[in-house]
């Protein structure tokens, strides 16, 4: 197992340095960012000296190096947009992120897994078909007009919740968390509804696959066969043996909720990281949008490895690749 998880380990480490060498390459040509810093009213002189100031003078390779180097160190520079720290701005931003995703994330999963073993298990109940209507209609209709589309019902015709922002804080450090007011509750349940609903519809697509294949082979009906009870038979032997794929699907479309919140964020004015990442494209602020992609690909690497433990646990033949 030790062996397993060094291996997962390396390989995240390798992705993390093409992941930084992506995002280097891609900002390094997106243009000049001291134009944007001073204006057009700037000497030529101020320019040059603002730029060696950033660092932009010297060669490609060695702002690569050095831009390697601070990433280790959890140093991501100063933003060109508000001369501030970059990681400063991501720690105040953090929390509204991370507590959005994990709400629609939890909500994916709290939902879309029993509506799949129960389209399963029903195949032709009313009540599956609507199911599977629904799930069509949430993958295909994009996020942002679900979104619009909620908060005319929910803000605008009957007044339940607000549409935009968030609100209801409490400090905890240098946390600040919406989930302990139901002031806050009331800002967060739009966004994580648009959130969650595309996630939702694929786990349970996935999941209703899976199952009714595996309830098709041959040891389901040995099961059956044996005598056993149909919920044994349906949860501890069926259900079971559909969680492999299905896990790789659930991992990949939590790191996705972080990855893509970028649209919901704007959409109800969420302060997150994703409102941060859409207003430093305007600036081309290259710092911040360099530790977005950054801490996206670790997101997505962090997520990789727990789905691989979670493999291990559920099929121990998978260790010994």
């Amino acid at each position: 197992m030790l062996k397993f998880l060094l291996q997962r380990i390396v390989q995240g480490i390798v992705v993390m340095l093409v992941v930084a060498f992506v995002a280097f390459c891609i900002f390094r040509f997106l243009g000049d960012p001291v134009n944007n810093m001073v204006g057009d009213s700037a000497t030529e002189e101020e320019k040059e000296q603002i730029r060696q100031q950033l660092g932009l003078d010297e060669p490609v390779a060695m702002q690569y190096l050095k831009f390697v180097s601070n990433i280790a160190q959890g140093e991501f520079g100063t933003s060109y947009r508000t001369r501030t720290s970059v990681i400063e701005q991501m720690k105040e931003r953090l929390p509204a992120t991370l507590e959005l995703s994990f709400i629609s994330g939890m909500l994916s999963i709290l939902l879309g897994i029993p509506m799949g073993i129960y389209s399963a298990l029903h195949p032709k109940s009313w009540l599956s078909k609507q199911f599977l209507v629904g799930s069509l209609m949430g993958i295909s209709i994009p996020t942002f007009l679900t979104g619009l589309l909620l908060i005319y019902l929910f803000s605008v015709v009957l007044g339940w919740f607000p549409s935009q922002g968030r609100g209801g804080l409490v400090e905890l450090g240098w946390w600040t968390t919406s989930l302990l007011t139901v002031k806050g509750w009331s800002y967060i349940i739009l966004p994580a509804l648009t959130l969650c609903i595309y996630q939702m519809t694929l786990i349970t697509r996935m999941v209703r696959a899976e199952m009714i294949e595996v309830m098709r082979t041959d040891y389901i009906k040995f099961a059956k066969a044996r005598g056993l009870p149909d919920r044994i038979v349906q949860y501890r032997h069926g259900l079971k043996n559909s969680l492999v794929p299905v896990i790789t699907i659930i991992g990949l479309q939590l790191g996705s909720v972080v990855a893509f919140s970028i649209i919901t964020e704007t959409v109800f004015n969420w302060p997150g990281l994703g409102q941060m990442f859409i207003q430093s494209i305007e600036f081309v602020d290259i710092p911040v949008m360099s530790a977005y992609l950054i801490f996206v690909g670790a997101f997505f690497v962090i997520l990789n490895l727990l789905v691989d433990i979670a493999y291990a646990f559920i099929d121990p033949r998978l260790r010994v690749h």
